[in-house]
């Protein structure tokens, strides 16, 4: 599976209701032990984060996560950008997040996010 495949199945999952089918397609991507961490959670274990998505889907029903980005990788090291899509068909800025890929697997073993643009500063 090639990383951009990998990193689109993750994102789906992100938009995926039923918590069954969620984790069949994170099992896909990403490892056992994957560490998930934005500026609201910081989330350990595959199971968790399968919740841990039930939780924010809970509060944005029918809204989606699509990869607004090509992806940009190296040394097993990735980012991209993505969106929320409201079911209405409004986007909310875009996130970023940068993974690491487990060198044997090829799954997602750290997703690091980030919310909104790059604040201007310095």
């Amino acid at each position: 599976m090639t990383l951009e495949e990998t990193i689109d199945i993750y994102c789906a999952a992100w938009s995926e209701r039923d918590p069954t089918h969620r984790r069949e397609l994170l099992e896909r991507v990403v490892t056992i032990d994957i560490r998930y961490t934005d500026p609201e959670t910081d989330v350990h274990g595959r199971a968790d984060l399968v919740n841990h998505i039930s939780d924010v889907l809970a509060g944005c029903v029918g809204a989606k996560i699509v990869r607004c980005s090509d992806i940009d990788a190296h040394h097993y090291m990735a980012r991209f950008a993505w969106r929320l899509v409201k079911a209405d068909g409004t986007e909310l800025p875009e996130g970023l997040d940068i993974v690491s890929v487990d060198e044997q697997s090829g799954k997602l073993k750290t997703v690091l996010g980030f919310f909104g643009p790059l604040k201007d500063g310095i």
